[in-house]
């Protein structure tokens, strides 16, 4: 390759700088770009939190490869020096670049992008430049478009052409958690796309190469640093063994047990409700199933319809599906009753928002909050010990004064947004999925589900992925009022799916915290009184079981009053257990566990093959909830087996910044992962077990077969091992595993 010196810039004067005779092309600089973002997975913010593999970037390596890289790309605790202040002037700028209200005095030019803000900006922070008049004026000569300066800057560091993508990568994967958020911002986004900050990858990388070409020359040593650290990981224990026994254990017990269940003969039962497959759901259908002549179904809890939801009176916006999926229609919700009833919810709302907000600004400004509290210190000490050592009571004080101001209202949602045939095929598709094509009770209740939970910056982390880590009542809602209208029957109907004239299908949710059910709707008859009373049952039973599992006992008080109390209890680190200690998938009919006590750490979802000859419902199952469940399951895994590197460590110790995401003190890389005490019983007790998820398939497998060869999604996760899939063959029984070549061999 032929090379020319050419002249050193003035600032760093000692620099030796070698111009390479080859030029990166837009192009060439593009795929590069992407290609080192590719490592990154994405990290939603805090006001709908999904579940991500932190190693979903290497998810193409053998699960053994991206583990061992994985340990050098995101557990830094060896940085060099320089690249952590690096680091620190990054996230001073990021943070407030992306600040979405938390901030008294916002980052200026924020509307221009983040390279031309900070562009402008950075000549005023004495801390990249510490009054150096020569640094000073490097700043101001910085490129105009951000292509230029990775191009310039690159060169300048003496980074060879092939080594570009491996040094932007590492730019990324040394502050992996404020990379995460980019790449959400720049490739997941979804309705947030049109930010009024933009941002995109190029800018993000040029911002942070600038950095450390300014305060680290040297850094083209960060590449041998790198192939160190890899050297070294090479020759430590492997995390997977600690994996593979934790699996060993747990999964043969379980296939023996499915495989030896009877199926019954299908029967129409008193009433069936369909549950998210949300681990949480599992130990809540058998206490329901106890308490009648009820069938319990397990379906993702979006239940087919991915729309966005608009509130009327709030005007919020959001997607109601899961991320895998781009919303087809919106569907407005409005307050039931007259007119001059939805006039005063939307006047309450108002007034309500408005007093939050002069609250806030009062808090927040310089002056005002000496004045606050000197106005209500006081009466602020007395609300805090009342939250403190009586959550309960303060809980309902808080109810009180917000339903005195804005009355609570039921919602309908509208369908005049769906066309028929679009509900006609959601109808059909949704019922399909879950294998409820005939035996239709004269009650079906779609069981969507929400946490509540105080003072908890992870509460939409317990909400449902499905939706969009939002509640699962609206499309319960939607799907309810679909199924009841009588063209849809009618077109079902035709499609060999009879729904009884006397069919009712009714909305629900189920509060994951409590247990609590709402039921939705015309929910005034006598089968609904009786299920209601049941559920309140199912309640208090499935409160003392998941009591025990936070080491508690219901002791004087009933279980229910105390999983409420936590709830309610904004000192509370644990209000539940979230997914914790999922470990398997299984995907059949009910009777496969009915009679199985699975603690609450398996994904059910409903299936009949029988009625798919095609193995589309399969197909659909397998690459959309199953991904999602994998991505539950190494969320949970990694947060275990690292908290610091792959969690988000402890809660006390955690800030919340610019309202979407937490660091540990005051300036440290955005931590993506699940908080300690979501996955820890104490602070060195582990309570989830870590260990890649098992689904479990009963269908033939020849129809696996023939989904998995066209399946690219599927050949990925099974083949580098990062879900194993058993298939329990109805023909004989058996059980059966998928091997890492995609060959079936009998399981022991």
């Amino acid at each position: 390759m032929n090379t020319a010196v050419v002249t050193k810039p003035d600032y760093p004067p000692d620099y030796p700088i070698v111009q390479q005779a080859e030029h990166l092309d837009t192009a060439q600089l593009s795929d590069q770009v992407a290609h080192s973002f590719k490592t990154i997975a994405p990290f939603w913010p805090l006001k709908n939190l999904i579940a991500v593999n932190p190693l979903q970037g290497l998810e193409e390596l053998p699960v053994e490869e991206a583990m061992l890289l994985g340990s050098t790309y995101f557990q830094q605790a060896s940085l060099p020096g320089p690249m952590e202040a690096v680091n620190r002037q990054t996230i001073k700028w990021i943070q407030a670049y992306v600040d979405d209200g938390q901030a008294t005095l916002p980052m200026p030019l924020r509307h221009a992008g983040l390279y031309t803000a900070w562009r402008q900006l950075a000549i005023h922070d004495t801390d990249l430049h510490d009054n150096n008049k020569q640094k000073q004026e490097w700043l101001t000569t910085l490129p105009e478009n951000p292509e230029q300066a990775i191009r310039e800057y690159l060169l300048q560091l003496g980074i060879t052409t092939d080594e570009h993508t491996q040094f932007l990568t590492l730019l990324l994967t040394t502050l992996p958690g404020w990379a995460s958020y980019i790449r959400y911002r720049t490739d997941w986004a979804g309705l947030d796309t049109d930010h009024p900050h933009p941002v995109t990858q190029i800018e993000y990388l040029a911002l942070r190469l600038i950095i450390t070409r300014l305060l680290w020359p040297e850094a083209k040593a960060l590449l041998t640093w790198h192939q160190q650290a890899l050297e070294q990981a090479q020759s430590e224990p492997n995390a997977l063994d600690q994996i593979q026994q934790a699996e060993s254990s747990y999964r043969l017990p379980l296939l023996q047990q499915l495989a030896a269940q009877p199926l019954e003969e299908p029967r129409t039962p008193e009433a069936q409700l369909v549950f998210c497959i949300d681990v949480r759901s599992e130990s809540f259908r058998r206490a329901v199933e106890t308490t009648g002549d009820y069938q319990t179904l397990g379906f993702a809890g979006f239940f087919g319809i991915p729309v966005q939801i608009t509130d009327t009176v709030t005007g919020e916006s959001y997607a109601s599906c899961p991320v895998l999926l781009s919303p087809k229609h919106t569907v407005y919700e409005s307050p039931c009753g007259s007119q001059a009833e939805r006039e005063n919810d939307r006047t309450g709302y108002v007034r309500l928002t408005k007093l939050k907000q002069l609250y806030q600004s009062m808090k927040y400004t310089f002056t005002t909050p000496f004045a606050l509290v000197e106005t209500l210190g006081v009466a602020s000490g007395i609300w805090m010990g009342l939250r403190s050592l009586a959550p309960g009571i303060a809980s309902g004080l808080r109810s009180n004064v917000s339903h005195s101001i804005r009355k609570t209202t039921a919602v309908v949602s509208s369908l005049d947004t769906l066309p028929l045939a679009d509900q006609c095929a959601f109808a059909e598709g949704a019922l399909r999925l879950m294998g409820l094509t005939h035996h239709v009770a004269p009650l079906v209740v779609l069981c969507g589900h929400g946490s509540a939970t105080q003072n908890n910056a992870y509460a939409t982390a317990l909400d449902c992925g499905a939706c969009g880590g939002r509640h699962g009542a609206s499309n319960a809602r939607i799907l309810a009022g679909i199924l009841n209208t009588s063209e849809v029957r009618a077109y079902l109907l035709q499609k060999g799916i009879l729904i009884p004239d006397t069919t009712q299908f009714i909305a629900a949710e189920h509060n994951t915290t409590t247990d609590d059910v709402t039921l939705y709707g015309n929910a005034s008859s006598e089968a609904c009184q009786k299920l209601t009373r049941n559920l309140a049952k199912a309640r208090q039973a499935n409160s003392v079981e998941r009591l025990k599992q936070m080491q508690k006992s219901a002791g004087r008080s009933d279980g229910g009053t105390q999983t409420r109390l936590r709830s309610q209890d904004w000192a509370q680190v644990r209000p539940e257990w979230g997914l914790a200690r999922n470990a398997a998938f299984i995907v059949g009919p009910r009777d496969l566990t009915a009679a199985l006590n699975l603690k609450g750490r398996s994904f059910l979802h409903s299936y009949d093959y029988t009625q798919d000859p095609t193995g589309t419902s399969l197909t659909t199952i397998l690459t959309a909830p199953m991904v999602v469940a994998q991505w539950i399951n190494t969320q949970y895994l990694f947060s275990t087996l690292d908290n610091v590197a792959f969690g988000s460590g402890s809660k006390i110790t955690q800030n919340i910044t610019g309202k979407i995401g937490v660091m540990q003190g005051n300036s440290s890389d955005l931590m993506t992962g699940l908080p300690l005490q979501s996955v820890y019983a104490s602070d060195r007790l582990a309570y989830h077990q870590p260990q890649r998820l098992m689904t479990v398939v009963y269908a033939p497998r020849t129809l696996l077969d023939s989904i998995i060869l066209t399946q690219p999604v599927l050949q990925k996760l099974f083949g580098n091992g990062w879900v194993q899939l058993a298939c329990l063959e109805p023909e004989d029984r058996q059980t059966y595993l998928l091997t890492r070549d995609l060959l079936w061999q009998k399981a022991p």
